[in-house]
This record gives C-alpha cells, structure tokens and sequence, in this order.
C-alpha cells in the first residue's frame, strides 16, 4: 500500500491520510484528521475499495457552505496528488 499525506488549505479538517493499492488505481483506506467528525468517516467507508478516478469525477469541485472547496474535494485533490508522486496517469474514458 502507498501511503500519502495531504494538508488540506480552506477547510476544518488538518490532515489527509490516503492508502492507495500498490498500483494506484484503488482507494484502500482514507483517515482526516479534524473537521466534522462523522461525516468524514461515512466518507473514508463510502471510498474504501473504489477506483481513484470515480471518487475523483464524483467529488472534486465540491463546496462546503460559502468556501469554494470541500473536505471531499479536498480529498480528490489529495488523491490526484497521490497518484503524481506515484506517477499514475488518470485513465481517460472511452
């Protein structure tokens, strides 16, 4: 598993952590720290076993009251991020 860490900018939570399979393609497991408390955890469950991309195109650009971001778009950035230390392309769409 590939572990990274992320400090979001713009919203309650502190940290990201993200687990990703080995070949980057796969959410195993995603942890905040800060933030609302039981919402992030129903988040880090609901991605648990998905693909990158799919939470990516799900999550990112996604607000929290009158700020331009969200914890969850927050994430998507962290994946994407995750995956460039990884060098892994986004897979495009056919």
């Amino acid at each position: 598993m590939f572990c990274y860490e992320f400090t979001p900018h713009g919203v309650c939570s502190r940290k990201i952590h993200i687990g990703l399979s080995d070949d980057g393609r796969t959410i195993e497991q995603v942890t905040f720290e800060g933030g609302c408390n039981g919402n992030l955890k129903a988040i880090g469950k609901l991605v648990a076993g998905r693909q990158v991309d799919e939470v990516v195109s799900l999550l990112a650009g996604n607000t929290c009251g009158q700020r331009h971001t969200s914890c969850a778009d927050q994430m998507a950035r962290a994946l994407r991020q995750a995956q460039e230390k990884m060098s892994i392309q986004p897979q495009v769409k056919r």
